[in-house]
């Protein structure tokens, strides 16, 4: 039998590609960090990961390098998607007391999903613990801690100078309230406290931080607290 010839390939063919990839790096990272949130670095093995992923061991070390590495950009992912979801709130103008409520609504919104459960805070769940050891992460979640503070400080420096806080209100000091709360949120959201028993504790820390605040009166009216 007279095997026929493959015609040489032309100029004009293009040539073929390799196996084209059976995953997407986004997603993969998006299951890998979901993994991460739900059981922390320790209690998280590469079998979990492959399984979560659909990646096999040499796929995950191609894309991502080690459980470490793997793990370090999760965490970069979820500062990134976190920051994302807050810098509209804290740059767009509004009274103080909204725009804590908005920022707190969100937060809660992040700590509460999940589709096993609440997932928390990666900083304040996983994070902080792997901090100990680990000299980068911990110079992330500092860095983490640091540039929140420094966002409440802000909004409270501006509203103090709107005249809704009296003079004596230090932002500083505020700031690190505002921070605090948030972090208590995350870990009661970890442990399943109801959305409507943390409401219950925002609401509070916020009367505390800003007390009857108001939006200073426009020109030409006049303000009851004069």
């Amino acid at each position: 039998m007279v095997q026929k010839s493959k015609p040489p390939a032309t100029a004009n063919e293009p040539k073929r590609r390799g196996r084209p990839r059976a995953y997407e790096p986004d997603v993969a990272l998006g299951k890998a960090l979901d993994l991460f949130r739900k059981q922390g670095f320790a209690a998280t093995s590469l079998d979990d990961l492959s399984e979560a992923t659909g990646m096999n061991r040499p796929s995950l070390y191609g894309a991502f390098g080690d459980k470490r590495e793997l793990y370090i950009k999760s965490y970069q992912r979820y500062r990134e998607d976190a920051r994302a979801s807050m810098v509209a709130i804290f740059r767009e103008e509004m009274p103080v007391r909204q725009r804590l409520e908005r920022i707190y609504a969100s937060a809660l919104n992040i700590y509460l999903s999940g589709e096993t459960g609440p997932r928390g805070c990666f900083t304040v769940v996983t994070a902080a613990s792997e901090a100990v050891g680990d000299p980068e992460i911990r110079a992330m979640v500092l860095e983490g801690l640091s540039e929140l503070d420094k966002a409440f400080a802000s909004c409270f420096r501006r509203a103090k100078e709107k005249g809704e806080l009296p003079e004596s209100a230090d932002p500083t000091v505020l700031a690190q309230l505002a921070s605090a709360t948030i972090h208590t949120v995350a870990i009661r959201s970890r442990a399943r406290v109801t959305r409507k028993e943390l409401e219950a504790i925002v609401k509070g820390a916020i009367d505390v931080m800003v007390g009857s605040a108001v939006v200073p009166a426009k020109a030409g009216t006049h303000n009851p607290r004069e």
